[in-house]
């Protein structure tokens, strides 16, 4: 079972958003079982559950992880293909957000536009990889910061910025023959606390720095307040 998975077809986003698949899917992500054995916890008849198990494993959400004999019957022990999943933009190709359309490093919706994107391009790449037997590249940074005051946090950005464009000026090699292109995306965005998770800290403003192309230094951002 993988950890993530990424959802690109459109059929098989819709079939794991309908509420009773989701909740098989999170069921089957604990280990396997047969439509018997759902059908208590999800309080539907077995043939009900068996309909929607078939639904899902025709998207390739669930698949087969064995079989026994109880009694007459043969049961079909069904088993999660990720332990989460998540859905590509790709799947609504036609309203996909597309962070060209405009740049603004201080706009939290250019910011998920980004975010998007980068869903659509990694969940690419994975399929891409896991079609070739190859290992993915690539490297994640993830942490938090508390800021004193915005005075602060737009200083940080600002360092941040500088720093970051240094790094591509000095490792593009533009003309490098058998390079590879690769995108940089740097966010700073507010931390969502569990308690308020429903409510946007609309107080405080987020910043990105992203880079199109390696050659391109970040602009300089300007200060952020509250």
């Amino acid at each position: 079972m993988l950890d993530v998975t990424v959802i690109e077809d459109p059929a098989a986003a819709a079939a794991s958003l309908d509420p009773i698949r989701g909740r098989l899917l999170a069921e089957l992500a604990a280990g396997p079982a047969s439509a018997a054995m759902l059908a208590g916890k999800v309080g539907l008849p077995r043939q009900k559950v068996n309909y929607h198990l078939k639904a899902l494993e025709r998207h390739g959400l669930v698949e087969l992880a064995g079989e026994r004999r109880k009694g007459n019957v043969t049961e079909r022990l069904m088993r999660a293909t990720a332990a989460s999943y998540v859905i590509s933009p790709i799947a609504l190709a036609a309203v996909q957000p597309d962070p060209d359309r405009f740049r603004d490093q201080l706009s939290a919706r250019w910011l998920l536009a980004l975010g998007a994107r980068l869903v659509r391009d990694v969940g690419t790449l994975i399929t891409g990889a896991t079609k070739a037997r190859q290992r993915l590249a690539t490297y994640a940074l993830d942490g938090e910061v508390r800021f004193a005051s915005a005075a602060d946090r737009a200083a940080f950005i600002q360092e941040l910025t500088a720093g970051v464009g240094a790094l591509i000026r000095k490792y593009d090699s533009p003309d490098a023959e058998g390079g590879r292109d690769h995108r940089i995306v740097v966010a700073v965005h507010p931390t969502v606390r569990p308690e308020t998770s429903g409510a946007a800290d609309t107080a405080d403003a987020s910043g990105t720095s992203e880079g199109p192309k390696a050659s391109e230094a970040p602009a300089a951002v300007p200060e952020l307040t509250d």
